[in-house]
């Protein structure tokens, strides 16, 4: 487990196999989460693809808007997709695109065909998750995931079928609460990504996030785990809970 303290030279590097964990104070949250994903757009120049697979909720909000601001960045070679919704209209409060598209989408010069929503407020929200699987990329070149306080990813839950799923890439998912009915990527999707980043911030996660990095392996009961080898952006707070060690010593421990 690689554990580093906020440093922008330790956002701009390549993960580390297995778990590569950045604590920075909570005010530096945002700025840490742009830094992080400017510099993986920017790494990912001359591939053959670059799509950038987004998380919605409240955490990644200040993170978007700081990366909308980031000069440079190739945003007219990327393709732009979502790891879950709910089923909701796109203009609705509770719509993880309407969030996206306020605080980055709408501010950085990225044509509307680049930008796939998933339509989770069809009625037919089976045939939406067909289409979307269709359409999503064989395999993720980066990937932005949150963590709920029950272990949750994307609307991947714990004991629920796309968390099992084995073949399927977008299923139908019901979250515990409104808006229930969700459209969500399924374990092999997280599992075959090149590059993922989970975002926590805040106390109330960091029972989840140590359950996630340093609890027994069953992704059936803590989903976030099938992204335990990506990027971990964590603030104090999340941090918490985890019992980190760094120049051998053992927390409690703070970023420099």
């Amino acid at each position: 487990m690689s554990v580093t303290g906020g440093r922008e030279e330790a956002l701009e590097a390549n993960p580390t196999p297995g778990p590569h964990i950045v604590v920075v104070r909570e005010g530096e949250f945002d700025e840490a989460v742009a830094t992080s994903l400017a510099a993986a757009l920017r790494g990912a120049v001359g591939t053959a693809s670059r799509n950038l697979t987004l998380a919605g909720g409240s955490t990644p909000r200040g993170g978007y808007e700081q990366l909308a601001e980031r000069p440079d960045l190739p945003w007219g070679e990327v393709e732009v997709f979502f790891g879950d919704e709910r089923a909701v209209p796109p203009d609705h409060p509770e719509s993880n695109y309407r969030m996206v598209q306020e605080s980055l989408l709408s501010r950085v010069p990225l044509s509307a065909g680049r930008i796939h929503r998933m339509e989770a407020d069809l009625p037919d929200r089976e045939a939406a998750a067909r289409r979307y699987e269709r359409i999503l990329p064989d395999s993720l070149d980066l990937l932005v995931l949150g963590i709920g306080s029950d272990g949750h990813t994307a609307s991947i839950f714990p004991d629920g079928e796309p968390v099992r799923e084995r073949s399927r890439r977008v299923m139908r998912a019901e979250g515990p609460s409104p808006p229930r009915e969700r459209l969500t990527i399924t374990s092999p999707v997280i599992l075959g990504a090149r590059r993922i980043f989970v975002l926590a911030r805040g106390t109330g996660k960091a029972s989840a996030v140590r359950r996630a990095l340093e609890g027994p392996l069953d992704p059936v009961r803590c989903p976030a785990q099938l992204a335990r080898n990506g990027m971990w952006i964590l603030d104090e707070a999340a941090a918490g809970g985890l019992r980190l060690s760094m120049n051998g010593m053992e927390k409690p421990w703070k970023s420099d």
